[in-house]
């Protein structure tokens, strides 16, 4: 059965907080958005909430259930689907504390999380990462060949930068009501001395300078979309860590 029993009547219902969830899914920062804006709301009242991630039709009723919020049901939107929340007193019969106190046990267990992945190492060039339900393979550190049956460690640094970057500012986008029709990014890295590495003189093998530039096709104002590229910037922890160790530049063509 649909969870959109009556569209008529969740059109008339006012929601007290409207707010844009982006693409976050419920387990990378959905579930603290949403309390954090539940906060605003006074009980019986009703929370909008605006998403282009299609998990989180299915995902957020149990949550509601479990949360003690009673899920209304969803409606299409301008590129997003719209969800209606209603507040309820917080589970087991906690009272508008217990909600904040539910909230601030949620922001210190996200402090405190630790990504943790596993590293097998067989035969020569060839390592597999193990990270929750993924694997993948990596070959040697560094490579000059054009092609190789995997990619290298350098590689896979640069790649992460980029895809952080690049994800990071879809959904900045998409929380800012910015229409973005494609993004593209080139990554480009150089070592201090990549003969450090092999061994063949010391010296010092870390990053010298990464550039990335990204291409953002939109017709949207440039201004605009320039201080949302800032700030997934400013919020990448990938981008925010290499900033402290290396020449880190980026850079961003609107077109």
């Amino acid at each position: 059965m649909s969870d959109v029993q009556n569209t008529s009547g969740l059109e008339a219902i006012p929601p007290h907080r409207t707010f844009d969830g982006g693409d976050l899914d419920c387990g990378s920062g959905l579930i603290l958005m949403i309390r954090e804006n539940m906060l605003a709301v006074p009980v019986g009242g009703v929370l909008e909430m605006r998403s282009r991630e299609p998990t989180v039709g299915d995902e957020l009723p149990p949550w509601c259930r479990l949360s003690g919020h009673e899920y209304l049901g969803r409606l299409p939107g301008d590129g997003c689907t719209r969800y209606f929340l209603r507040r309820g007193e917080a589970a087991s019969g906690q009272n508008a504390a217990g909600e904040e106190d539910a909230l601030a046990e949620d922001k210190r267990r996200a402090r405190e999380y630790e990504w943790r992945l596993r590293v097998r190492s067989a035969g020569h060039a060839k390592s597999t990462v193990y990270c929750r339900n993924f694997s993948w393979e990596l070959g040697q550190n560094a490579s000059f060949e054009e092609k190789d049956l995997r990619p290298s460690a350098v590689e896979a640094v640069l790649g992460a930068l980029g895809s952080a970057l690049g994800s990071g500012f879809a959904g900045e986008c998409a929380r800012a009501g910015l229409e973005i029709d494609d993004i593209e990014l080139t990554v480009r890295g150089r070592l201090h001395n990549i003969l450090a590495h092999l061994g063949l003189e010391p010296g010092d093998p870390s990053f010298a300078a990464i550039e990335v530039k990204c291409f953002a096709s939109t017709m949207e104002d440039e201004g605009k979309v320039r201080e949302v590229w800032e700030r997934a910037a400013a919020r990448s922890p990938v981008a925010a860590t290499l900033t402290k160790a290396v020449q880190l530049t980026l850079k961003l063509a609107v077109v």
